[in-house]
């Protein structure tokens, strides 16, 4: 995982943030749009991504190095994951970052009483109920393709993410402690990066 800086690291939790803090679906066509209602200035994705000592690489490693940091959330900087690209923005500035290749990032939160809503996953607000926790992971297209089954422990934020192909649909299946949850996935330019209606039962 790359280093990160101090200002990325020394993120802490804001009393007023809620479980919430994920992006929703936009009235229209997810396009290159703000993070936030804000009016910001557009600038290259690579001046935010240098601010946090993520410049040169690429939106796969961006979206892992983000999802996976140990760090309490939110983060200096929101990135909310689409189907071709990562949309960043600090708060003053925003970048839309390329997510190149045929496959497509789904952020998964399986919960036991507490969840919220979320359609495009934020590597830099979203919250999970279960983080640090082992679970097994099953996602099977319509086709019958089983694309993962493995067991996998749930990242600081409470999510574990999988990149999966492109425009296929099927069945995400978590399990945990005799537990069960399963839900719908399609990974089509509309589907959702984010998953927060697995709970285990």
């Amino acid at each position: 995982m790359p280093r990160l800086r101090p200002a990325l690291l020394a993120a802490v939790c804001s009393a007023s943030l809620t479980l919430a803090a994920c992006s929703v679906p936009e009235a229209g066509p997810a396009t290159s749009q703000a993070v936030s209602s804000r009016s910001v200035a557009t600038v290259d994705a690579g001046t935010l991504l240098a601010a946090q000592g993520l410049e040169g690489r690429s939106g796969r490693e961006v979206v892992e190095a983000l999802d996976q940091l140990d760090a309490a959330r939110p983060l200096p900087l929101a990135a909310s994951v689409r189907y071709d690209e990562v949309l960043l923005s600090d708060g003053a500035s925003q970048a839309a970052l390329p997510l190149e290749g045929d496959e497509f990032y789904l952020s998964l939160a399986p919960y036991v009483t507490r969840t919220h809503e979320c359609y495009f996953h934020n590597l830099g607000t979203c919250r999970g109920e279960m983080a640090g926790e082992q679970v097994h992971v099953t996602i099977t297209t319509d086709d019958g393709d089983v694309l993962v089954d493995e067991d996998a422990t749930t990242y600081a934020n409470g999510f574990v993410g999988f990149w999966i192909p492109k425009d296929v649909a099927g069945t995400v299946v978590v399990t945990a402690d005799g537990k069960r949850a399963e839900t719908r996935f399609s990974s089509d330019p509309e589907g959702p990066t984010c998953l927060t209606t697995l709970q285990l039962a």
